[in-house]
């Protein structure tokens, strides 16, 4: 069976696929850890704190769309920065898969009876001490958000063909913690999703759609 390739259905299939090679080294060889290769020995050095970000697919027929949030400008770490749903993972928490979801239920609403986890990427090692854990899910319709106003300053989503295609991930650069950093930027309808976030989405490309 096809699908349209930029469908919740294909997307799935090609997350499921492609957890049959994932490997814990794989980080170093996607996204922008290619642009940083001499910020990965200080990663290896680094002792970080486990995280987990939910990357929704919304299943809105042949043109999946992808949930994002713009944190709030009150924020005391990335404030007013694109993210996806996300945090550090509790002990509470069975996995990443669990915390991922209920993030997302802390932070926009979404209700983890609509959720489908149907993957994994590369963790994602951040200088900010974070070992990143994006877990890929497919989000049936139904559901109805609302931003925790003390987190989250808006909710917007932005189509899965958008993300795919190479021609709209330009590359910038900046200085910081002493060094220049090369990162992914993918500006869309006045949002400017880089950093992380689009380090991640660049990561979903290489291994479900390059």
């Amino acid at each position: 069976m096809s699908f349209a390739p930029y469908s919740a259905a294909e997307f799935r299939r090609r997350a499921i696929e492609q957890n049959l090679t994932l490997g814990e080294e794989s980080w170093r060889d996607h996204g922008d850890s290619l642009l940083n290769p001499g910020v990965i020995p200080h990663l290896e050095d680094m002792k970080l704190r486990d995280a987990a970000v939910l990357i929704p697919v919304v299943d809105d027929g042949e043109e999946a769309r992808v949930i994002f949030t713009q944190r709030t400008a009150t924020m005391r770490k990335h404030s007013g920065q694109v993210a996806f749903p996300g945090g550090a993972v509790d002990a509470e928490d069975e996995d990443a898969e669990a915390a991922a979801m209920r993030e997302a239920e802390e932070e926009i609403s979404l209700d983890r009876r609509f959720v489908e986890p149907v993957g994994r990427l590369p963790q994602y090692k951040a200088l900010s001490g974070f070992s990143i854990t994006p877990v890929l899910a497919v989000v049936r319709p139904g559901f109805e958000l609302v931003p925790n106003p003390a987190e989250v300053e808006t909710v917007f989503d932005v189509p899965l063909s958008f993300l795919m295609d190479p021609r709209n991930h330009e590359q910038g650069s900046g200085i910081w913690l002493g060094g220049e950093r090369h990162y992914y930027r993918m500006p869309y309808e006045g949002h400017n999703i880089w950093g992380i976030t689009a380090g991640i989405v660049r990561v979903i490309y290489e291994r479900l759609y390059a």
